[in-house]
């Protein structure tokens, strides 16, 4: 088992990964599927092209402080990239594989990236428009060989050139590098995903995102225990802050593999091929995965169904601290049928499966708590690590909250239900932003030496086993016309949790009640056009009234749970779902509200005139 307790003291991400590699030398590290078989990297030729593609960097004219752009798919290259831009002496700049050339545009600009990395020629094509645009890149690195006919106003280099060399000597020069690079220094600028404007460019430190894997990595020891062959999927995008520490540094800091997924398509036999034994994900996907689960065990018949009522029944006994000798016999039925085939869609040695980035349901955790799967449900900002707070069984899980702090984090709840964040982990502003980073970060005048509490926009208490619960969302909060104050996440949250609605907003400030925009599931919506004896066509069934009313009954069903301000009154359909390529969703699948509003108001506007 690899020691952990040497990353209270590491003073580098780089330190991070050579320490953790001279551990493991030759034994598998980074693993891509090519050709249909899973080939890795290891830990040492890892680090030797590391060292050397650092060394080629600063041969570019590449120096300390300079900011790299890294655009890719998760892939080995992605990690191997990142650490070497940093052991170079630069900044990290990932962007999202979804980017228009305008939102590259932005982030060169920006950051005044004076290089950019890319996967392959499809991810360069809006990529080098901002480049030359911008005028602002001198270098253009193609991890894949890209089709440049004439380079204008960069140099373009191949990568296996760049890693290339001897290794010892190049990392020599990587070791005097990284001697003067400390905790405090920036590590990465990790642009926001932009659900309200502009994505803001945060300013990451090594020992914001070292603070944050030694408080994740202590869940996992002491909570579960550290194998020498622990495995880790990279799913989620590197590009953004929660897989960037939590699906990267996390998974290096404790000396595990890391392999990558081919893509949403693939990421079931994916799973069940790596038998991954953490994995991190969203909400979103946790909830795909349920749907399709109860509608498999549903076709099987009415034994299967009546082990799943039964799980269910006794997951959520559990979930309300409560457990029943009486259910023994049954657990152990369970245990023999369902819960094994469910946790071998999963591989078959999964730990925890650790949610983030959103609201999860406590609906969505108790499901795969009922299936034997150990469901963590984390809270965090890019802004904090990002990680801030994660469940763990030792502080007693209960799926309405996000746990205790991790190790060395202070929180504190303001007068206005506001949760603030102090400690290493916060970051130390955003980049060329003053405005806005005295807004997020303010100093306690009484104790300065401290750092300054990070203003989270988030609303919350702690509760009386010290878990953090969150209630609200500061500045997504829906202010009626009463002046009552309504959480949109809860309501769309329990409305994407029925099986006709797969995207929903609701919006109501000022107004005298909430009304929403829905996209309906697809595949309900299939079989409701077949049971119905209509054609599938969606845009046709929004204007049926019994396909209306069909889509009514399951607002209705979630409107006798709500209060009566929370109620949808009524509702409207979306012209198509919401996607990152329409603006509509963040890479997180966050939705943007801005956006939405602007196509819809006045489709929305309409529904208080009837």
């Amino acid at each position: 088992m690899v020691d952990i307790s040497d990353l209270p003291s590491t003073t580098n991400l780089v330190e991070l990964l050579l320490n953790r590699a001279d551990a493991r030398g030759d034994a598998p590290f980074l693993w891509a599927k090519k050709n249909g078989s899973w080939q890795p990297i290891s830990w040492a030729e890892a680090v030797r092209q590391v060292c050397c593609l650092a060394e080629s960097l600063r041969e570019l004219g590449l120096k300390d402080g300079d900011r790299v752009m890294l655009v890719s798919e998760n892939r080995p290259e992605w990690c191997i990239a990142d650490f070497a831009i940093m052991a170079a002496g630069c900044i990290t700049v990932p962007a999202y594989v979804t980017n228009t050339e305008r939102d590259h545009l932005h982030i060169q600009e920006d950051s005044g990236a004076a290089a950019v990395i890319v996967a392959n020629d499809k991810l360069a094509k809006p990529l080098l428009g901002a480049v030359i645009r911008s005028g602002k890149a001198r270098h253009v690195i193609g991890i894949d060989p890209l089709r440049i006919s004439q380079a204008t106003s960069f140099e373009y280099h191949d990568w296996n050139k760049l890693i290339a060399g001897d290794g010892a000597a190049a990392r020599k020069a990587v070791e005097a590098r990284i001697a003067g690079i400390g905790r405090q220094d920036t590590a990465c600028l990790i642009y926001t995903s932009g659900t309200g404007g502009s994505p803001r460019g945060v300013m990451q430190h090594h020992g914001s995102m070292l603070m944050n894997a030694d408080g994740a990595a202590r869940i996992l020891s002491e909570d579960f225990g550290l194998d020498d062959d622990e495995a880790f999927l990279s799913f989620l995008p590197l590009s953004h802050a929660y897989e960037h520490t939590g699906g990267q540094m996390l998974p290096i800091s404790v000396g595990a593999q890391i392999y990558y997924a081919e893509g949403l398509e693939k990421l079931a036999s994916n799973i069940e091929e790596t038998r991954p034994s953490i994995m991190v994900v969203v909400p979103r996907l946790f909830e795909v995965l349920r749907a399709r689960i109860m509608k498999q065990v549903e076709k099987q018949g009415r034994f299967a169904n009546f082990l799943m009522d039964r799980a269910m029944g006794i997951g959520a006994i559990k979930a309300a601290g409560r457990n029943r000798w009486r259910d023994k016999p049954m657990n152990f039925l369970l245990e023999k049928t369902l819960r094994p085939k469910i946790r071998g869609r999963f591989g078959g040695r999964i730990k925890a499966m650790v949610s983030g980035g959103a609201p999860l349901s406590p609906e969505v955790g108790v499901f795969f708590e009922s299936m034997g799967l150990t469901m963590l449900q984390g809270y965090g900002q890019t802004e904090a690590g990002p990680v801030i707070s994660c469940n763990r069984p030792a502080a007693g899980l209960k799926m309405d909250t996000v746990g205790p702090p991790l190790h060395g984090v202070e929180l504190k709840i303001a007068e206005d239900g506001e949760i603030l964040v102090r400690g290493e982990l916060v970051m130390h502003g955003y980049w060329r932003n003053e405005a806005e980073t005295a807004k997020a970060l303010q100093p306690d005048p009484t104790e300065p030496e401290k750092g300054a509490w990070l203003h989270t926009g988030d609303i919350g208490h702690i509760d009386e086993a010290g878990r953090l619960v969150i209630t609200d969302r500061k500045k997504d909060m829906i202010v009626n016309d009463k002046g009552d104050n309504i959480s949109p996440a809860r309501v769309e949250g329990l409305l994407t949790l029925q099986p006709e609605i797969a995207q929903v907003m609701v919006v109501g400030d000022r107004r005298p009640y909430v009304v929403g925009l829905i996209v309906p599931d697809t595949e309900w919506a299939i079989e409701w056009a077949q049971t119905n004896g209509e054609k599938f066509d969606m845009k046709a069934l929004q204007d049926l009234p019994a396909f209306r009313s069909a889509v009514r009954s399951a607002l209705d069903r979630v409107n006798q749970d709500l209060s009566v301000i929370e109620k949808v009154r009524q509702f409207t359909f979306a012209d198509e779902p919401f996607t990152i390529d329409n603006e509509e969703l963040t890479p997180k699948q966050s939705i943007r509200r801005h956006k939405l509003k602007a196509r819809y108001g006045e489709r929305l506007d309409a529904l208080y005139k009837g």
